[in-house]
């Protein structure tokens, strides 16, 4: 029986699990990987500390600081669920291990809906990138394909009209997002818009050097260079492990109070899964503190 089980190795399920060894909390980390998103960001210019580092740099310090402390992991084996067990909970894991635990911290995290097309996986941080915000100044003076038609994808194009040399604004529908977006880029000199277009393809070798997209009326298709391709059709959360024991919302996030608390005594969450703003690394790493602080206190209550 651990104390406290945190179920994530990105920057929020690490730092939660840091703080509670820092408690001498007797712990365990489960994640089927560590780094999460992080892993497929270029470059991060605004993580505190740093004025520029790598994805994969960053969770490197992240996993140095993990190692300093006595902290159980599970790695390579991801959740299948989450199940209350008479005060306590049961963690299953794919490889059909049983974890029990006292409290939880659910930091799990969101995956980027992708396009499946040729070269996205491939690709995938070196140009091919879910984060405008994060990714975005690494491409400041190139071409760029922003895609997608929502807020999201709109609020990319709009950030990288101002650094980059030109934009194509790529969606299978008209768009959809809020007016005032949809006027502020329109208006953009440096953007075009291919709109009830689709990607067939993102090319290069090394890194994207171009992308094909197809007009779905006509099916003709055209070719052009770029440097990056944003690519934001939605995130998807990690959430289905707590599916039927907490509350989601209409995004499928977790939904949690300021303490980090969801409706059930001891399942705590933080970061991308849940329903709090603003999907940062910086607000992952501080909602995963504030997760393991609380879950200290709900110990000690106990």
């Amino acid at each position: 029986m651990y104390d406290l089980a945190v179920l994530g190795g990105g920057p929020s399920g690490l730092t939660a699990a840091v703080y509670a060894a820092r408690k001498k909390i007797n712990l365990v980390l489960v994640s089927n990987d560590i780094g999460g998103q992080v892993l497929s960001t270029s470059g991060i210019e605004n993580y505190m500390g740093f004025q520029f580092i790598g994805g994969s740099e960053l969770i490197d310090k992240f996993e140095e600081q993990v190692k300093r402390f006595p902290i159980e992991t599970r790695r390579g084996q991801a959740v299948k669920r989450v199940s209350t067990d008479n005060g306590n909970f049961d963690i299953e894991t794919t490889s059909g291990e049983h974890i029990n635990t006292k409290t939880v911290i659910v930091a799990t995290g969101k995956r980027p809906r992708m396009l499946n097309v040729d070269g996205e996986e491939r690709l995938r941080g070196r140009g091919v990138t879910y984060c405008a915000i994060c990714d975005g100044p690494v491409f400041s003076g190139e071409k760029v394909a922003v895609v997608g038609g929502g807020n999201s994808a709109l609020e990319a194009a709009d950030d990288m009209t101002k650094i980059a040399e030109h934009v194509s604004l790529i969606s299978t529908t008209q768009l959809t997002g809020d007016q005032v977006l949809i006027d502020r880029v329109s208006t953009a000199a440096n953007l075009t818009m291919f709109l009830e277009y689709e990607v067939v393809r993102i090319g290069g070798e090394k890194r994207v050097e171009g992308i094909t997209i197809r007009e779905l009326k006509t099916r003709n298709e055209m070719e052009f260079e770029i440097g990056a391709v944003f690519i934001e059709i939605g995130l998807i959360p990690n959430s289905d492990i707590v599916a039927g024991v907490v509350e989601l919302n209409g995004l499928g996030e977790i939904q949690v109070n300021h303490c980090n608390e969801t409706g059930v005594p001891g399942l705590f969450a933080a970061g991308d899964v849940t329903d709090v703003p603003e999907k940062q690394i910086v607000v992952a790493a501080g909602e995963g503190a504030k997760a393991a602080l609380q879950a200290h206190k709900y110990l000690q209550r106990l």
